[in-house]
Order: C-alpha cells, then sequence, then structure tokens
C-alpha cells in the first residue's frame, strides 16, 4: 500500500478502534462495579428498613410478595424457626450469614446481606445471575454511545487527513504542471514544517540541474567554436595539400595537416577529459592509491614532449603519499599540469614536479620558469577554452587548467596559483580527505 493517505487514515482509525475499545473496556468494568456496588446497597438499605420498623404490615408484606421483584426477603426467629418468606421459590438460602455473602442453593448463587435483632434475623438475598444480567446491561448501555460516535470520528479523522495531506498535493500538482525545460524553486510560503524540508530538497535538486544544463549548454557551445577554428585550418591545408606543386610542398602541407591533426586530436581528447570530470560526472571510482606512483605514471608521457622541446623535467615523488581518489582522473590532473608548464617553459629551462604530505595533507606541486600568470588573471585562466591575449593559439586548447580544477573539485583539493622562484609559475594542489569524503557523501546522497 503506497497511499500516505490511506496509510495515515488506516493508523488513525486503528488508534481510534483500540482507543474506544480501552474507553469501552473500562468503562463497562467500571459501571459494572459501580452497579454490583449500588446492588448490594439496595440489599442492605431493605433489610436494614426491616430491621428498624420491627415488623411487615399487610400492604408491604403484599408488595415483597410480587414476582417480578429479583430478590427475596426472609425473616427467622432467634432459635432459627422461619417466620417469614416475600415469596415461594424452589430453593432459597436456608441459612443467614451476617452482612454481605454469597450463597450457593441447589447450584445458584445467591447474593445476601443479613441483619440481626433480638429476636429475629432477617435476610435480603438476590440472585446473582440476575445481579450480572442487570449490571451487564447497565454497562453495555453506557458504551453504546462509542458505536455511534465511533464512525463520525472515523469520517472526521478521513476529512482533517486530506486537509493535512493538500501541501503534499498541491507540490505534486505544481511539479505535474511543469515542462521538462522549466526549473525555477518551488514556492515556500505557507509550507507546514513537515513538508518544507522536501520542497528546500527538490529546489537544491533544481538549482544544480539548473547549473548543470547551464553548464552543458555553454561548454556546447564553446566546444563548437572551437572546433570551428582547427576544422577549418584542417581543410584548408588538405587544399593546400592538392595544390603543392612539388614534392617539397607537399611534404610540407602533410607535417601541417600532420600537426593540425593532432591539435585537434588533443582538443577532442581534452574536452571528453573535461565533460567526464565535471561535477555530478558518472565514472569516477574512489579507491585508495599511492599519489606519487599515480603521478610517476601519469607524467611518463610527458618526458619526451619536455626532451623535444629542450626542456628539463624534473619529477620529486619517491616517498608514498597516501591518498583516497580516482587514478585516472588524477592522472588526467597531473598530465595536464606537467604539459602546461612544459609547453610554456622557454627553451634549456627546468620544469620540478613534487608530490609530498604537508603536515598530513597530500599535496602535489610543479614549478616552471615560464612567463607565469599575473595576479590578475589567475582566476580566469580556468575558465573553459581560455587564453591570454600574449599566448599564440598553438600553444594550447585553453582547457588544461579547467580540467586541472574541475578533477580537483571532484576530490575535494584547491588549486592555487603563486610565482616560482625566480621567476616563472607555481601551481600548488592540496588535497582534503574530509572535504573529498564530504563531496562524495553528497553526490551519492
Amino acid at each position: 500500500m503506497n497511499s500516505l493517505r490511506v496509510r495515515l487514515l488506516l493508523l488513525l482509525v486503528a488508534m481510534l478502534a483500540l482507543a474506544a475499545a480501552v474507553m469501552g473496556a473500562i468503562a463497562y468494568r467500571t459501571v459494572l462495579t459501580e452497579t454490583e456496588a449500588l446492588f448490594d446497597y439496595q440489599l442492605r438499605q431493605m433489610a436494614l428498613s426491616l430491621r428498624d420498623q420491627g415488623e411487615i404490615a399487610p400492604q408491604q408484606a403484599s408488595a415483597l410478595a410480587d414476582g417480578q421483584l429479583d430478590f427475596v426477603v426472609q425473616i427467622w426467629t432467634a432459635d432459627g424457626r422461619s417466620i417469614y418468606a416475600s415469596r415461594l421459590h424452589t430453593a432459597l438460602p436456608s441459612r443467614a450469614y451476617l452482612g454481605l455473602a454469597y450463597v450457593s442453593v441447589a447450584g445458584e448463587t445467591w447474593r445476601t446481606f443479613s441483619v440481626a435483632t433480638r429476636d429475629r434475623v432477617i435476610q435480603v438475598a438476590q440472585p446473582l445471575q440476575i445481579r450480572r444480567r442487570l449490571a451487564a446491561g447497565a454497562a453495555l448501555r453506557s458504551v453504546r454511545p462509542l458505536l455511534f460516535v465511533a464512525p463520525v470520528l472515523a469520517l472526521a479523522i478521513w476529512w482533517l487527513a486530506l486537509i493535512a495531506l493538500r501541501p503534499l498535493r498541491t507540490v505534486a500538482r505544481d511539479v505535474q504542471q511543469r515542462s521538462e525545460q522549466s526549473l525555477q524553486p518551488l514556492p515556500t510560503q505557507g509550507l507546514p514544517d513537515e513538508v518544507s524540508p522536501l520542497v528546500e530538497a527538490l529546489n537544491g535538486l533544481l538549482q544544480r540541474l539548473s547549473r548543470s544544463f547551464d553548464n552543458q549548454r555553454a561548454f556546447v557551445a564553446d566546444a563548437a567554436h572551437e572546433l570551428r577554428s582547427p576544422l577549418t585550418a584542417l581543410k584548408l591545408q588538405l587544399q593546400l595539400l592538392r595544390r603543392a606543386p612539388d614534392d617539397a610542398a607537399r611534404l610540407a602541407a602533410v607535417d601541417a595537416l600532420s600537426g593540425g591533426i593532432d591539435r585537434a586530436a588533443r582538443l577532442v581528447e581534452q574536452m571528453l577529459t573535461l565533460a567526464r570530470s565535471e561535477p555530478g560526472a558518472p565514472g569516477l571510482a574512489m579507491a585508495p592509491l599511492d599519489l606519487s606512483e599515480t603521478v610517476r605514471l601519469a607524467v611518463a608521457d610527458t618526458v619526451p614532449f619536455a626532451v623535444s622541446r629542450n626542456v628539463e623535467f624534473d619529477l620529486d615523488a619517491d616517498a608514498p603519499v597516501p591518498l583516497t581518489g580516482d587514478a585516472a582522473a588524477l592522472g588526467s590532473l597531473a598530465r595536464n599540469l606537467a604539459d602546461n608548464a612544459v609547453r610554456h617553459a622557454p627553451d634549456g629551462s627546468r620544469v620540478e614536479l613534487r608530490v609530498f604530505s604537508d603536515a598530513g595533507v597530500p599535496t602535489l606541486q610543479i614549478d616552471d620558469a615560464g612567463p607565469g600568470i599575473p595576479a590578475a588573471e589567475r582566476e580566469r585562466v580556468f575558465d573553459r577554452f581560455y587564453r591570454r591575449s600574449n599566448e599564440p593559439e598553438a600553444s594550447g586548447t585553453g582547457l588544461g587548467l579547467a580540467i586541472v580544477r574541475s578533477v580537483a573539485a571532484a576530490h575535494g583539493a584547491s588549486v592555487t596559483l603563486g610565482e616560482s622562484k625566480p621567476k616563472g609559475l607555481r601551481v600548488t594542489v592540496r588535497f582534503n580527505a574530509q572535504e573529498a569524503h564530504a563531496r562524495r557523501s553528497a553526490s551519492a546522497g
């Protein structure tokens, strides 16, 4: 049963039925006890009144002999001789016990009250079966109103459940009426405290979806713009290859075409890497790893590139640095940092990359001797496809640092840009294990 309203109604009706049953049982038992006490009081008062008046008048004797009365009056002399019985009965108590007592005669139990004077004993008796039937009838009459009130209360509970759940139906109707493109937050005014957390969580989800869709649209627009130039260049280089007048020109056109294809391939590869590392993207497999070993394996391909540019590449990652993360994503982060450093380093310079633990915080740091980045631009260089004005288009795709920040954010790490000594750029990535764990828990939730 998935209906919250039906479940709530059934629970409330069950509680109502249980409460009515308990109240009915208590009322029944209370009335039964009080009725028994009332009957005992009547027996006592009748016996005492007969004792005080001394004798039974003929009119009173005829009244007591009425067969419709459910009690019997007997009188004995002091020596035990029966001198009066209000009416004939097949089996009457033959002895008197002073005060209240239960007397069994021929399988029938009587409730009696006896009182003695100097010359006689007066007993008033009542069959126990009659007493209990009368008491039960009185108790049932006291409980009977509950049988009429319970259905009315059940209808009232059903109506109140409809009113209480109306905010949920309003929220559901608002969500159902929206189009797939409407990501505006749901209204929260006037919502009860129990519904507000749900609506706030939905609004948070809608906000995250809106940001994700905006990022995707911006990424697609930027990608389309960035791919247009290399594809146009490839077409021009292909035309130059076709029009080459001799082998030397043809060989130069082939080299230019090969370089253009490499740049286009690198652009596509980095775009895919960035898409996979965006927040919320699937595929991150977090596991314990050694950051030093991961970086060593990742930057192995950068060494030939550094040699080709006459740049000395120095890697200091000997000590194990444990970390929980995605090896492929962290490898991409390290490769992009190393590639950027080598690409911007001048001929004959040196690039240093270190992996170490700073007071228990895993840290990745890389220094180059390039022109560096002014403080005013250090935040903008993390934007996708951003290139500084003094950089040639062939120097990179403008995605390297965007990939670095995206991967770092997925691991709860911070990326800072600073100045290297004596000149150049220093990039520092500091991992925070607690923040990474919190981000992964939020993504899983």
